[in-house]
């Protein structure tokens, strides 16, 4: 295949004719390839899934990272333990594309691979590498380590997604009408565009859209200004004209902020996290308008169609025997790793996602009087599962994670499983009658996890943050702990008012209503995946992309 005049290998929709690029630190789009880590890659997954079937003139652009993310692995006495595989796939196409990009005032040779679209129903998808013979050691690292710890390292591979993608963009003269930016990971392109377009800051915002997922100012990434214009961050422009056009005024570089000055428009992930940003962003000036776009899941790779047709059909015999069958097969993988054998006619509460400190895993451990009386409940029996990857070196995370696992080892109804990438995700999601969620309100920007729960008849339990507001009908499709207005609370207070909340709505609501009256409970499913269907199926985010932020 040709890349030199690049077009996307399908017929496009004419209400989608607008040629965008879309820049993306991590994407999720099977499991075969791991070069993500969580809620973003899960996103930008499904997002390209979907601007193909809506076959949208959109394309990716991310990095082949040489050992992922990590794989998540056990020590003798089954805690955390990180280790680094390097990863190989025979399905990436190579472009034959090499060219160099300037990274601490040091030529780098970067080499483009393409994921064709036929191969996993996505849009077509570019992936730099700096794992090259004719790279020093230290350059070929760059892309070898997803979020690297090292500052130096993540700089340049923020340079390499962002320089490096634009550049790409002119070696394969595809000549998007709107580099989308999804986070600020990649707003280095910027600076490459404004030299491009004969330093015009104007025609550089014609052209970038930013999508922030990023509810507080101290999740945005910064780094000292000086730092990186040793790194050539800034394709050889001075600091104090980057100052200007950035609008910077202190020594460190805001990477978030920048986009909002460059893009021409933005968009947070959820209604209430539209409204978070702009609060949060307004004290600064020149920033471009925050709309709402909320996330979404891509439906047709996630939902179990059987759960569907039979809840179609009204088959209530068939409907629960299909969700016994996935629980007992998800079991099957709970027994393989932990030797526990969990009984498909028990409640099963399931919270999987990346461990953070603000996701709070084990909230409910928090009283153990209250978490035992609840595992040894004989009236209401209830089994209790845990997963994710807590990032590499985020030590309270990973100690988080082994403070469960070997809570664990007291209970035969409680595991902690390893290995949580989109594989397990599906697995988990069919296999939850309870899908838990407990954010620290408001500082979830949208957490999509519990749409594709919802999608395999898992009945969501949240607190109310990012999307759920805009979801959740209390008791109809699901339950969540009420906003009490959290601003007056400290941190204690919140995690008490949710701990004594959450328990209360389970034990007086939720178990009562699975074990005395399951038919009203199959009703509950049944509402939240309706729900769920369309207005949080990411074909209906990748057209609002389109009609909302690239007009």
């Amino acid at each position: 295949m040709n890349f030199k005049n690049f077009r996307i290998p399908y017929p496009v929709d004419d209400r989608y004719s607008k040629k965008a690029a879309y820049f993306s630190m991590e994407f999720a789009i099977h499991q075969p390839l791991k070069i993500y880590s969580g809620g973003l890659g899960f996103l930008s997954g499904s997002h390209l899934r979907s601007a193909y079937e809506l076959k949208q003139n959109l394309l990716g652009v991310g990095i082949l990272w040489k050992y992922g993310y990590y794989d998540q692995a056990r020590n003798q006495d089954q805690t955390l333990q990180v280790t680094w595989m390097e990863k190989n796939y025979s399905f990436l196409e190579d472009t034959g594309i090499k060219f160099q990009i300037t990274v601490h005032e040091h030529p780098v040779w970067v080499k483009a691979y393409y994921l064709n679209p036929e191969t996993f129903k996505t849009a077509p998808l570019f992936l730099l590498s700096t794992d090259l013979p004719e790279n020093d050691y230290v350059s070929q690292t760059i892309c070898h380590r997803l979020y690297d710890a090292n500052v130096a390292t993540k700089v340049a591979q923020f340079m390499l997604l962002g320089i490096g993608g634009a550049k790409l963009m002119d070696e394969i003269g595809f000549n998007p009408d709107l580099y989308h930016l999804n986070e600020a990971h990649g707003i280095s392109s910027a600076f490459y565009l404004y030299n491009k377009f004969n330093q015009q800051v104007e025609e550089v915002r014609k052209r970038l859209v930013f999508t922030t997922h990023t509810p507080e100012e101290a999740g945005n990434e910064k780094h000292e200004i000086h730092l990186c214009y040793k790194m050539s961050y800034f394709c050889g422009l001075g600091i104090e004209e980057v100052k200007k056009i950035t609008g910077t005024t202190d020594d460190m570089f805001n990477h978030s902020l920048a986009a909002l000055r460059f893009a021409k428009l933005a968009n947070g992930v959820s209604f209430l996290h539209g409204k978070v940003s702009n609060a949060m962003w307004s004290k600064y000036e020149n920033i471009c308008p925050i709309i709402s776009i909320t996330n979404a899941q891509n439906w047709k790779y996630w939902a179990d169609k059987h759960m569907y047709r039979f809840m179609e059909e009204g088959n209530d015999w068939a409907f629960d025997d299909r969700k016994k069958y996935l629980k007992k097969r998800t079991f099957e993988i709970v027994a393989d790793q932990t030797g526990k054998l969990f009984n498909q006619d028990v409640f099963t509460i399931i919270w999987a996602r990346r461990f953070a400190g603000y996701k709070r895993a084990g909230l409910i451990t928090n009283d153990e009087e209250r978490f035992s009386k609840l595992l040894n409940d004989q009236k209401y029996p209830v089994q209790i599962i845990w997963a994710g990857k807590p990032y590499p070196v985020d030590h309270p995370a990973i100690s988080e994670f082994n403070q469960l696992v070997h809570l664990s080892k007291k209970y035969k109804n409680v595991a902690v499983l390893i290995g949580y990438e989109l594989a397990l995700s599906k697995r988990l999601k069919q296999a939850a009658d309870c899908w838990l969620n407990n954010p620290r309100v408001p500082r979830e920007a949208s957490g999509t996890s519990g749409m594709t729960a919802a999608m395999n008849g898992a009945v969501n339990f949240s607190t109310d943050d990012g999307w759920i507001p805009e979801f959740i009908n209390h008791g109809h499709n699901g339950f969540v702990v009420p906003n009490p207005g959290y601003a007056h609370m400290n941190v204690q207070e919140q995690d008490d008012y949710d701990l004594n909340t959450i328990y209360d709505i389970l034990n007086k609501e939720i178990l009562p209503l699975y074990y005395d009256s399951y038919y009203t409970w199959r009703q509950v499913m049944k509402n939240g995946m309706r729900d769920v269907r369309f207005q949080f199926d990411s074909n209906r985010m990748a057209h609002e992309y389109y009609e909302l932020l690239y007009k």
